[in-house]
């Protein structure tokens, strides 16, 4: 597990810091690049939207997306309650749903290097309270 300290090998723990930094500052990398992609199609998507809640999206378009080709099933509505739409469609919440866990992953991300980071002090700490039970 990558956490544990191991107290025997203290100085090998110290090494594999360095290791396990470069481990985690990848993933975290490719998550915010996975997190800036998912933001530019929610973006892309939000803007089709727009067009085919408000039959502004040619029908060509319409048909290449596969989607209905009223999306409203006859009915009249104020461009003020189209946010209801785009909050219950299927497509902008799988997408914002892909956003959040990014988010998520890129916080916990962090937080691991961060403890990381401090690794160094908890091992250099163990070796000070040995010299010190030791009489040194």
């Amino acid at each position: 597990m990558d956490v544990q300290i191991d107290q025997i090998a203290l100085d090998d723990a110290s090494i594999q810091s360095a290791s396990l930094h470069a481990k985690y500052l990848e993933m975290l990398t490719k998550t915010k690049l996975e997190l800036k992609y998912f933001e530019s199609q929610l973006d892309i998507i939000y803007k089709d939207k727009w067009l085919y809640y408000t039959g502004k999206m040619d029908t060509d378009r319409v048909q290449q997306l596969g989607w209905s080709p009223d999306p409203l099933n006859g009915l009249k509505i104020l461009k003020s309650d189209l946010e209801y739409y785009f909050k219950a469609d299927g497509d902008l919440q799988e997408l914002s749903s892909k956003i959040d866990l990014a988010k998520i992953t890129k916080e916990t991300l962090e937080e691991i290097i961060g403890h990381i980071r401090f690794r160094s002090t908890n091992i250099k700490n163990i070796i000070e309270w040995r010299k010190f039970m030791s009489g040194s």
